[in-house]
């Protein structure tokens, strides 16, 4: 599978965000979305007044990424307004004493790719009973809730072994890697079974969105 690019919308210009939605439109593979509570991570970001908007204009598949707690209450919001890929955090289902799988069962009825995503202290040991029932999985190179942070270095080898166990239990599950990525690592990253790469600062503050997104295809 050809490794796709998903631009993370929290560094864009949001006085002129249809300039870049349209950007990415003509350059990206997915638009990714980046929803903070203020619970459940330290920030809160951006929810459906922005997100409604955006998907009657993108043309590309959205992928919403939510840190927030309960997510299971907005499920059938965002696939309403036509979100295509949901993922939410392991944390919050801990946090909220809520099963995983059910909650990915409950992303894929509703006609969405179900995600689950971690942070980097969550062993993977406690990912792997969930794999066969995602579509795809959100390997956190840095911790959720902050935008510009730098990648890390540990995330390599997590990905590798992540990869291994997918391979073995669920092929078809994606790999998609979210925070600090650049076009100085996206190939090491596909390299290792990176599907998706999920960038945002280094898009959006480049000064070259669309040369930054051909630099971070590695192709």
């Amino acid at each position: 599978m050809q490794l796709q690019i998903a631009p993370s919308i929290l560094a864009a210009d949001f006085l002129n965000l249809e300039k870049d939605i349209r950007i990415l439109d003509e350059v990206a593979d997915i638009i990714h979305l980046d929803v903070m509570d203020g619970t459940l991570v330290p920030n809160i970001s951006f929810g459906f007044p922005v997100i409604e908007p955006i998907a009657k204009i993108a043309s590309k598949p959205l992928d919403a990424h939510l840190m927030i707690v309960h997510p299971e209450k907005y499920f059938e919001r965002f696939a309403s307004c036509g979100i295509d890929m949901l993922s939410f955090h392991l944390e919050a289902a801990r946090r909220d004493g809520t099963d995983p799988c059910e909650l990915l069962a409950a992303i894929r009825r509703l006609g969405m790719k179900a995600g689950l995503v971690f942070n980097p202290d969550i062993p993977l040991e406690n990912v792997y009973p969930y794999i066969g029932s995602a579509d795809y999985l959100v390997l956190m190179s840095v911790y959720a809730g902050f935008g510009g942070q730098s990648f890390i270095e540990e995330s390599y080898s997590r990905l590798a072994a992540l990869k291994r166990e997918v391979s073995l239990r669920n092929p078809q599950c994606l790999l998609e890697v979210d925070g600090g990525v650049t076009p100085s690592n996206s190939a090491r990253l596909r390299s290792l079974g990176a599907d998706i790469l999920v960038a945002g600062s280094s898009v959006f503050l480049s000064g070259d969105p669309r040369g930054t997104i051909a630099a971070l295809r590695c192709d």
